[in-house]
């Protein structure tokens, strides 16, 4: 069991000899559920690690990273022993592509054609190619799951104007590895560099994750296929993407996606703004119209188990499968890696980690202190009426907010922006004016909230209408008496 601060320190590097913060209890449960998983999946190997508060609080492996035969003894696997990751490497990729947005050098409505020009797929926007709602075909040409060869750059490009738009954009969800592809040529194309490198300096680099890349290294796990009725395993061979890598190249281990896991749970400005992360975690399209329990943002998948919503991504190579799930809300996450071609369930396993963390030894609240004295809002605090409905103002954290009474999910954080002008920053009514009104005296007399009129005494519409009109006429009180 390791921890080791995943925020700031290299991976790699030596983790705290304070032991895990998890109880012994916890960590047995955790270990038993790895233990029950790699059986159960029939795994050489499972490896996984549990992040909390941006700190690798636990880590478990069962099994062998490489298989013993009668000249070699059986490898272990640890917290940097590297796995390909498969498409978890996507999420790279589109945090790359966001970066390059945050610096303005591309848009998300930036057409396929702005940045390859004379594709046949030229209408396709980036947005929708990151949320798998193009509509392009599922893989690129040339059957490569079977011959395991993947093209180099200009075959790639040429065998994109051979593939189809199968499905109109946003018509549904369509997982496509070609997008991705192409996406890791727009990065390119932008930068100037190869993708890699890119991904590398924006990404790898500010999270200290050194053990991450398209290089297999000699001490990686190796990845197996089982056989469903003798149980045997055979190795698989390792399959290079080539100029496809950006949908699912990369190599990491428990240690380096576990900073990443920590990033994505509480991000800072490394790698991107906070607010392009959780832009990024906002479903743009539904993967299943029943149930509506997955859906898809901008490189990143969402689950919803019950109240609770996860994000992360799955992968899957020959001999590797991997699991990366984090619960933003209270910044745990978890990593499963299982080195078998299929029969492996990581990413369930992952949210099962994170659950039980959760539910078992839930964080403990930071202490409340009194709130600094803000006599700036002291006037637009407490109960105010809008649409016939009581709507509160408070303080939390010396910043201005409000909600609809005990409807803590329509709470909205505003940020001042001019004398007696707010901006919605955060929640709901993100985006939207909060203007103040004030008497000739200065007392205020009333709020628009998003255009709607924001009162101390309950009016109906009727009411404001017939208050608009007396103010037009001359008749009737004033807005002091609001």
């Amino acid at each position: 069991m390791t921890q080791q601060d995943v925020r700031r320190t290299p991976a790699g590097a030596a983790g705290s000899p304070a032991g895990s913060s998890l109880s012994p209890s916890l960590q047995r449960d955790l270990i038993t559920r790895v233990s029950a998983a790699q059986r159960r999946w029939r795994s050489p190997v499972v490896s996984a690690g549990v992040v909390r508060e941006g700190r690798l609080v636990w880590s478990g492996h069962v099994g062998s990273a490489v298989l013993g035969d009668g000249d070699h003894a059986a490898v272990p696997a640890g917290d940097s022993t590297p796995f390909l990751i498969g498409s978890v490497t996507k999420t790279f990729t589109a945090l790359a592509v966001m970066a390059l947005r945050d610096e303005g050098l591309l848009t998300l409505d930036d057409t396929l054609a702005d940045h390859l020009p004379g594709t046949k797929h030229a209408t396709v926007r980036l947005r929708q190619m990151m949320a798998h709602a193009s509509g392009l075909q599922r893989e690129p040409i040339g059957n490569i799951w079977e011959s395991l060869s993947a093209p180099e750059r200009e075959a790639f490009l040429a065998g994109a104007e051979v593939a189809e738009q199968v499905l109109p954009a946003h018509h549904a969800f369509h997982y496509s590895n070609l997008a991705y592809g192409l996406l890791g040529q727009v990065v390119e194309r932008v930068t100037g560099r190869p993708w890699e490198q890119v991904v590398r300096e924006r990404i790898l680099e500010p999270l200290g994750m050194t053990r991450t890349g398209l290089t297999p290294a000699e001490d990686r796990a190796r990845g197996y296929q089982i056989d469903p009725y003798a149980g045997s395993a055979k190795e698989e061979p390792l399959f290079s993407l080539n100029a496809t890598a950006p949908l699912g190249g990369l190599w990491s281990t428990v240690a380096d996606l576990a900073a990443y896991a920590a990033y994505l749970a509480d991000p800072d400005d490394r790698v991107v703004r906070p607010e392009t992360v959780e832009e990024m975690c906002r479903p743009l399209i539904m993967t299943d119209v029943d149930g509506w329990t997955g859906a898809y943002g901008l490189g990143f998948g969402m689950a919803r188990r019950g109240d609770r919503v996860f994000v992360g991504h799955g992968g899957a190579m020959p001999g590797y499968l991997t699991g990366l799930r984090v619960r933003r809300r209270e910044q745990v996450g978890a990593v499963v890696f299982a080195n078998v071609t299929s029969g492996a369930e990581p990413l369930a396993l992952a949210a099962d980690l994170i659950e039980a963390v959760i539910d078992v030894e839930p964080s403990i609240e930071p202490v409340w202190s009194p709130e600094p004295p803000r006599p700036d809002l002291a006037e637009l605090l407490g109960q105010w009426w809008s649409e016939g409905s009581p709507l509160i103002f408070f303080v939390r954290d010396g910043e201005l907010w409000s909600r609809l009474t005990d409807d803590t999910l329509s709470e909205t954080r505003f940020a001042a922006e001019a004398p007696d002008r707010f901006r919605a920053v955060a929640g709901r009514e993100r985006g939207e004016v909060l203007e103040v009104v004030r008497h000739p005296d200065g007392t205020v007399v009333k709020l628009y909230f998003a255009t709607y009129a924001v009162t101390r005494m309950p009016l109906g519409f009727a009411d404001l209408v017939d208050r608009s009109r007396d103010r037009g006429s001359g008749a009737g009180r004033t807005d002091a008496e609001v």
